[in-house]
């Protein structure tokens, strides 16, 4: 099987599996780093020892840990599920992945953030990505249909993993649509709310929604480490500060498993609300402890 070969049955397998597009993406782009690194050798003449060497160089590169990883999850179901082979996976191990608690913004600062914003259309896109905790991928991808007012919930088509959920529709969120839908009559062809001011009317990219974001960060004069994804992660701290149950919170961020949302409580600033059990003692001391030098 040729190189090009092995591409085109990727595509089916991915089909088969019901994976996402961004998986598919990110693993082509993976198996294009392997092919670039061994100067485009077929892959049939390559295993565990070429996978391991490339992962040892990608390290030693100063590659992430996550990026490393994300390689090595292609590069495995390239030679298990498209190659058929047995891989040795003892030979080439996942690396440990340390995730770093992100910084989150204040509300003060989110407030900051919205104040700057200028534009209708890029008001109610930010207001929506926090008001619900969509993805990055998610709100570019939002259609008019997904917006249910009589519900007040939002409807996440093919979030990550292909699941669907629902999430809120907060009523100041719901204000600001409809404000944009009055003066922008959105009308897509395949129904997306928000989409690039063009002829052509192309969707919205992840990378334009991000450059859109940095633009009015940078006006607010906030640091360069909040991202977009930072709106999500302050939906999720500020759910929990509030004494939402982690399970929906869970739920409403489209997690699979609880040890994913729990990660946030590292975030709550909960050290106001919860009380330390040296304060509920009784005031009153007892005998004042004898020093050292002292005799009975």
């Amino acid at each position: 099987m040729t190189n090009s070969e092995v591409f085109e049955k990727m595509h089916e397998e991915v089909v088969l599996r019901g994976m996402s597009i961004s998986t598919e993406e990110s693993y082509r782009c993976a198996l294009n780093v392997f092919l670039r690194h061994y100067e485009e050798r077929e892959i049939e003449t390559m295993g565990e020892a070429e996978i391991r060497e490339f992962i040892l160089y990608q390290l030693g590169i100063g590659k992430s840990s996550g990026t490393v990883n994300i390689y090595n999850s292609a590069l495995r179901f390239v030679f298990g599920g498209v190659l058929g082979r047995n891989l040795n996976c003892r030979m080439i191990p996942r690396r440990h992945h340390y995730r770093e608690i992100p910084e989150i913004m204040s509300r003060t600062e989110i407030v900051r953030f919205f104040s700057v914003i200028d534009n209708l259309r890029d008001r109610a896109m930010f207001e929506t990505v926090y008001g619900a905790g969509l993805r990055l991928s998610e709100i570019a991808r939002l259609r008019v249909q997904d917006i249910d007012s009589e519900e007040m919930r939002i409807f996440v088509h093919h979030g990550k993993g292909g699941r669907d959920r629902f999430t809120l529709l907060s009523q100041r969120n719901l204000e600001v649509l409809r404000e944009y839908w009055k003066q922008y009559r959105p009308n897509h062809p395949a129904g997306y709310l928000f989409y690039a001011r063009s002829r052509n009317r192309h969707p919205l990219t992840p990378r334009s929604v991000g450059n859109a974001f940095n633009k009015y960060r940078n006006r607010a004069e906030l640091p360069e480490t909040f991202t977009v994804h930072t709106l999500r992660h302050c939906f999720a701290t500020h759910l929990m500060e509030s004494g939402v149950e982690i399970y929906r919170v869970k739920e409403l961020l489209g997690h699979s498993f609880i040890q994913t949302t729990s990660f946030y409580l590292h975030l709550c600033n909960t050290g106001r609300t919860i009380q330390s059990p040296l304060d509920t003692l009784p005031k009153k001391r007892g005998r004042k402890p004898k020093d050292k030098g002292s005799h009975a």
